[in-house]
């Protein structure tokens, strides 16, 4: 690679490991805000999942109107649109909490969502395209690390500033019986989030007005995942691309139960949040841990596709260690979750676009949709979880490793038509 491409290449790299870490960052505090919010809005578990159900549900909404955003704006413009719109989204959190108002929370991370979703949309596919399609996934697993990296600072900042205490205020909650006073202590805990959403707004602003004026190339989709066999008038005949999305739908599940629900878990194990506060993050560390891997073994030593068979049946057997066993080493068995977590988006991704030519945007924003699993799934887990157990609500967990294996093993093949 000549010297200038070379630099042009870690330049671009290199901003764009910015953009993940920024949404990283928003995206891992989700587990963080369930605990605050469950009590700030006196929640019960089903409803405090609607935090990542406003969240996720957002990208199904935004998907296809991103691609046809981008279609207009470049990837670059888009990019710098997503991100204010994830300004405005924080900011929303303001009259949220002056107001202690659950519902104008949530139209808050909606809007976060909206703009992740145009930012992912372009993001992606943006990483796929920089390089070799065989060494996608080694990409995709460099942006994760950075993104993942963010949402382990994330939520260990965050939760220091909200979850400060909150075991006690609970349990002041419980023993005063005037409802002014408890509405008072409400009040003042819900404004803790003022100040560092603030300045996640205006973080967000800045890094909009970079991207704008950065060297970033606008890359022409007609280059997009060139095929020379790829001779197809639409997008429906590439059935492996839907198959992807579903695969993305129910992986995102699983990775947002495992890091938002690890919390709430810890304190039903009796845990206090005090310490519990702090296993999102240990999840997220497992999954840079995993990236690391990724990095390293593929595609070199061990191809996408076996990485993702294996990485599917860790998540089965860890899924079953969470329901055998008990205390922390349960918790340890969900934290680990992030380890066979960390391969399956690197992995999923590019099976999915491969030979989509100009396809590319379109099928991009399929993938996005599917994220919408990070909405549902949490729910399904938070509705088991008030009606059995949070332990025995984790079983949702095994059917979906059950579908990401078939596509790992047959699914990413229906219908290609390129080479094997």
């Amino acid at each position: 690679m000549h010297t200038d491409k070379k630099q042009s290449y870690a330049t671009s790299l290199f901003l764009v490991g910015c953009l993940y870490f920024i949404f990283g960052f928003i995206t891992w505090l989700n587990g963080t805000l369930i605990p605050f919010l469950k009590t700030v809005c006196q929640l019960n578990n089903f409803q405090s999942y609607f935090v990542t159900f406003a969240f996720f549900i957002s990208y199904f909404v935004m998907a296809l109107p991103s691609s046809y955003i981008l279609n207009k704006t470049g990837f670059k413009k888009g990019m710098s649109l997503g991100l204010l719109v994830m300004a405005l989204g924080s900011l929303i959190f303001i009259p949220a909490a002056l107001q202690r108002n659950f519902p104008l929370f949530l139209t808050g991370l909606f809007t976060q969502g909206l703009g992740l979703s145009i930012l992912q949309t372009a993001v992606n596919p943006y990483v796929t395209i920089l390089g070799p399609e065989e060494s996608a996934a080694k990409r995709i697993s460099i942006m994760g690390i950075a993104n993942k990296t963010a949402g382990i600072l994330g939520p260990i900042i965050i939760a220091s500033i909200l979850l400060s205490n909150i075991d006690a205020i609970n349990e002041q909650l419980q023993s005063v019986t005037d409802a002014a006073a408890n509405t008072a202590l409400l009040e003042e805990l819900a404004h803790r989030i003022i100040m560092p959403y603030t300045v996640v707004a205006a973080s967000l602003v800045i890094l909009a007005l970079l991207i704008r004026v950065s060297p970033l190339p606008d890359i022409d989709d007609t280059e997009e995942n060139p095929d020379e066999e790829n001779k197809t008038k639409s997008i429906l005949q590439h059935p492996y691309l839907f198959l992807g999305a579903i695969a993305i739908f129910f992986y995102v599940g699983v990775e947002v139960i495992a890091g938002d629900s690890i919390i709430s878990y810890g304190s039903y194990l009796g845990i206090p949040i005090e310490k519990a506060k702090f296993f999102t993050s240990l999840t997220l560390g497992f999954m840079v841990g995993g990236y690391f891997l990724g990095v390293f073994l593929t595609p070199n030593i061990i191809s996408q596709e076996t990485m993702l068979r294996i990485c599917t049946i860790l998540g089965i057997v860890l899924s079953i260690g969470i329901l055998l066993t008990d205390g922390m080493a349960s918790v340890f068995c969900v934290a680990t979750l992030g380890l066979a977590h960390a391969i399956m988006w690197p992995a999923i991704w590019p099976m999915s676009l491969k030979g989509l030519g100009r396809f590319t945007k379109q099928g991009s924003a399929f993938l996005i949709m599917g994220i919408a699993g990070g909405a549902i799934m949490p729910l399904i887990y938070g509705a088991l979880g008030d009606t059995f157990n949070l332990k025995t609500a984790y079983l949702v967990m095994i059917p979906c490793y059950l579908y990401i294996m078939y596509f790992a093993t047959i699914g990413h093949r229906v219908g290609y038509k390129g080479k094997k």
